[in-house]
């Protein structure tokens, strides 16, 4: 049930996907509001951790109340900031637990981006790396009137600890040019077994490692076909994405590797992509091989 915690609108185009919508990622278009990169990361919280306890308020909360159960250390998460979490959430009325990533992966959230409910938006500011905090949330802060899966009712309070593995400024990544999008040569790929990756442009910058975070100008293609299903060129601004299992398996692995300033074509398997489920809102089939250009515009750990 992780999605419990993100309030975002049904999957539009597959770039939205690929960067993680339908999984635990928040994700974001938009790389341009923000001027430093730095990052502090308590490595001890790089993996999966002991599963705290949430103490249930002795009253249920009508506005939000933080309580820091231990400090962290590092820069203080501002707007903007990304933050990469650990967490459990119960209904603050009996203590029932309706999610938890605490067996997973960090869950990242950009804050003040409106990708998680306001009690996280607003909640999560100030947090340090390593720190641990718990949010009180009112229903107006959650999800209102709105049920969200078997536990969560109408009108519910909710309360989570959130345990943070890192806090980091995202980096400035100019628009590109639309003029400039790539023109590359696009094979035909039915029923591929493995990943196919050409390196097209060797980058000069940074290496993509597995958990950073990449910026990415991509063009995305039916292997069947060779329809364009999407493309970042059109607008020019990057997307950012998480390299770990929250996204799909050919374009983390595809971009694993690449040095910033790079381009590689992709060729992802359907079981490697979007599987029997494929992406309708694209108009690609069930069990379709994908093929992307891919360049890799920035990078940060």
């Amino acid at each position: 049930m992780r999605r419990q915690i993100t309030i975002t609108a049904a999957c539009l185009s597959v770039l939205v996907v690929l960067a993680g919508c339908g999984s635990s990622k928040s994700s974001t278009s938009s790389t341009d509001s923000v001027k430093t990169d730095s990052s502090t990361a308590d490595p001890s919280t790089a993996g999966p951790t002991t599963k705290p306890k949430v103490k249930i308020p002795a009253t249920l909360p009508t506005k939000l109340v933080i309580t820091d159960l231990e400090e962290g250390t590092g820069p203080a998460a501002k707007a903007g900031d990304d933050v990469s979490v650990f967490y459990v959430g119960v209904r603050s009325a009996d203590g029932t637990e309706f999610d938890s990533n605490f067996d997973g992966q960090p869950f990242p959230v950009t804050l003040g981006a409106g990708g998680v409910i306001q009690g996280w938006d607003q909640g999560l500011v100030g947090v340090k790396a390593g720190g641990l905090r718990q949010l009180d949330i009112p229903a107006d802060l959650a999800y209102g009137d709105r049920p969200q899966g078997d536990i969560i009712k109408a009108g519910d309070a909710l309360s989570f600890v959130v345990k943070v593995v890192s806090v980091t400024t995202p980096l400035v990544v100019p628009d590109a040019n639309p003029a400039d999008a790539p023109t590359v040569s696009i094979p035909t790929s039915v029923g591929a077994t493995e990943l196919g990756i050409t390196e097209l442009v060797p980058g000069t910058g940074e290496t993509a490692v597995a958990d950073g975070t990449a910026y990415l100008q991509l063009n995305a293609y039916r292997g069947d076909t060779g329809a364009v299903l999407e493309s970042t060129w059109k607008t020019g601004k990057a997307i950012k994405i998480v390299l770990n299992s929250g996204t799909i398996k050919g374009l983390v692995d595809g971009v694993t590797g690449m040095k910033v300033g790079g381009r590689r074509l992709l060729i992802v398997p359907s079981e490697q992509g979007f599987g029997t489920d494929g992406n309708t809102a694209n108009s690609l089939p069930a069990v379709t091989d994908l093929v992307l250009v891919v360049d890799l515009v920035g990078f940060t750990k």
